[in-house]
């Protein structure tokens, strides 16, 4: 039994480190928004499909990647997703090389299938480590490391892709073409070698984890029939999670991709991208914060009530954001980190309420909504191109409301469950 038990730390620490890479390299698009907009001089819309490329990964791979795991198991899943989440991160040196925004979106596209088989893997093998009745806290554990990532992600992202001064258009005119194609090569570089480390670093953990004798699982095996999977959508509450799920991650997203520009704005701070990335670590720090402080806060209050409210706090702080401007605006939306903490797994835990042997299938369905994070970025943009950026954050706004009622209402099961 004590040696189970230290197979079972053992394997919770490689999969803690899992985590947090995860975490950082989701974070780095928040970084490569705003490089990538002014290298190639996009639109918000042209530069909203980083986002959506990444994921709609997870809406077009999370069957497949549920096929792979059901045949080859979870450890052989984590092992194959990091292996294609390190073919997206290694395809960022030719597209760097060649300057083609098309195959830095298909780079993004094949890293995110891979974060999606590890999404599909990981999480049900970390809940299954070790007795049930410790499952959440080692689940709170990784996904506090999780967040770690994506705080320490745009800090770095910042230093190493953001360090330098993107040229205009009417600056690059006035260099003579040796000097265009220095800078060019310059820019590149400042890409090509984070994603060359994340590349050694994904296959380093793939190998680790495949010398590693991590412990067997019994898969719950579920009926597939037809009736089966049609009653699902009887279930109101799990469809209003779904959506519940979309606003979420696409307010999240969206809120992430934007930051940074909207801190440069003038009529906002007027920060450099440099100083932007450092803020833009506050905003997902206050996610691991806030997970901590959530934890606690759910054993005296009732977890719909804390979804409502955080959702209702997050509302005024960005019509707060879009009437003040100015630095109050900044720090109005950078705190929003902190109430999104609690959103994504309080929807899923209340979608998921009484589903029974239905539940693998519902999880299965609630992460389709993740490609939230695919839309709701070019709808923020669509409206930034045509209005403000400032204007664009109403898009989230919306959003939230639907949280808060979610939070409010949606979320009751019907008698009969």
């Amino acid at each position: 039994m004590h040696h189970q038990s230290k197979s079972y730390r053992s394997s919770l620490a490689i999969l803690t480190a899992l985590f947090f890479i995860w975490g950082l390299i989701t974070s780095l698009n928040d970084i490569l928004v705003p490089h990538l907009k002014a290298l190639f001089s996009l639109n918000y819309i042209q530069a909203s499909l980083i986002q959506f490329c990444f994921f709609f990964a997870y809406f077009v791979m999370s069957y497949p990647a549920g096929k792979i795991v059901s045949k080859a198991g979870y450890k052989m899943g984590i092992i194959f997703g990091l292996l294609v989440a390190a073919c997206g991160c290694a395809l960022f040196y030719p597209a760097a090389s060649m300057r083609s925004y098309p195959i830095f979106l298909i780079s993004l596209f094949v890293l995110a299938s891979g974060l999606t088989l590890l999404q599909v893997s990981a999480n049900p093998f970390v809940n299954s480590l070790g007795s049930p009745e410790t499952a959440a806290s080692r689940l709170n554990l990784t996904q506090a490391f999780n967040s770690l990532g994506t705080t320490i992600g745009p800090m770095l992202g910042g230093i190493f892709i953001l360090s330098s001064v993107i040229l205009t258009s009417d600056q690059l005119a006035a260099l003579s073409p040796q000097d265009v194609q220095g800078y060019l090569a310059q820019e590149a570089a400042s890409v090509q070698s984070p994603y060359l480390v994340l590349t050694a670093i994904l296959i380093a953990i793939a190998i680790v984890i495949g010398f590693c004798r991590l412990p067997k699982l019994a898969d719950e095996k579920q009926s597939s029939t037809s009736k089966a999977s049609h009653s699902l959508w009887q279930h109101k509450h799990l469809i209003f999670g779904v959506v519940g799920i979309f606003a979420y991650v696409g307010a999240e997203v969206s809120i992430g991709s934007y930051l940074i520009n909207f801190m440069q704005n003038p009529a906002i701070a007027g920060l450099t991208a440099l100083d932007a990335s450092q803020h833009l670590a506050l905003y997902w720090g206050g996610a691991m914060i806030g997970r901590f402080i959530g934890s606690y806060v759910m054993t005296r209050i009732p977890a719909n009530k804390l979804l409502a409210f955080n959702a209702a706090i997050i509302i005024l702080l960005l019509l707060s954001a879009i009437f003040f401007a100015g630095h109050f605006g900044m720090w109005a939306v950078l705190s929003i980190g902190l109430f999104n903490s609690i959103m994504f797994p309080t929807i899923f835990s209340l979608a998921l309420n009484k589903m029974g042997s239905l539940t693998g299938r519902a999880s299965g369905l609630l992460c389709m909504g993740i490609v939230g994070g695919a839309l709701m970025p070019m709808v923020q943009a669509a409206i930034a191109d045509r209005f403000s950026l400032l204007i664009s954050f109403t898009v989230p706004v919306i959003c939230y409301l639907y949280i808060a009622w979610f939070g409010m209402s949606g979320y009751k099961t019907a008698s009969k469950n």
